[in-house]
């Protein structure tokens, strides 16, 4: 009989196909910023204010245009790293500056959309989001704790650009009603993302836990050691 073994998931949630297209459909823009030499940080810092605008407009209960502008955001996003590489300009404060604000940015942007759900009444939902940030959050701490023991750690079905795309195309078709339900693709998208993100998390946990065994269980450094439990 078949088992259920989630980390072993590999559940394409958003296609490489898909990625690729809005990849190629920006890369003009991409060319231009190069070329300009503007510093891969102005990239980032815009991403993050245009984040706290669509968190503004999700409280106010203005979901498409705020799933528009966290897309806007995701492609500062993505902008930041091409450029810091073509121009090499990677640095190890541009990595960890990044990286801040990206966290932040999601706190902000889960911050908005529980604003509105509890605005709304809709209590479940709001729980949903408090999940789907708590996901995000570890997500990202479970990458970088296992890269600092010297892991790779970058696997998982629902990693930050799907979880920016789904939040954003989620908001900017909420006005589409299933039946009596209201804004049913932005609850799917949240709901989608509280369960996924965990998910996520824990494969990761299970990958390094197979990396390590692959290595015959190394013994951590006294380095890894001090870091243990900060």
């Amino acid at each position: 009989m078949p088992t259920l073994n989630i980390f072993k998931w590999k559940i394409n949630i958003l296609p490489d196909g898909v990625k690729n297209w809005y990849l190629g459909l920006i890369s003009p823009v991409v060319n231009f910023f190069i070329k300009s030499r503007l510093n891969p940080n102005l990239f980032t810092t815009i991403g993050f204010i245009l984040t706290i605008g669509a968190a503004v407009l999700f409280g106010a209960g203005q979901l498409v245009f705020g799933g528009a502008i966290v897309l806007l955001a995701g492609t500062f996003d993505i902008v930041d790293g091409q450029v810091a590489r073509a121009t090499n300009r990677v640095t190890k404060f541009g990595a960890l500056y990044d990286s801040t604000l990206d966290r932040y940015a999601e706190v902000i942007m889960f911050f908005g959309l529980a604003f509105y759900f509890v605005k709304a009444d809709m209590f479940l939902t709001s729980i949903a989001v408090s999940f789907a940030l708590g996901g995000s959050m570890m997500v990202s701490y479970v990458r970088a704790r296992a890269e600092a023991l010297g892991f790779q750690c970058k696997v998982g079905i629902m990693q930050r650009p799907e979880r920016i795309v789904y939040i954003g195309l989620g908001a900017i078709l909420s006005f589409m009603k299933i039946g009596t339900f209201e804004h049913a693709t932005l609850v799917f998208a949240v709901a989608l993302i509280a369960v996924f993100a965990n998910v996520t998390a824990v494969q990761r946990i299970y990958h390094v836990w197979v990396t390590e065994n692959g290595r015959k269980r190394e013994k951590l450094s006294e380095a890894e050691l001090n870091m243990v439990g900060h």
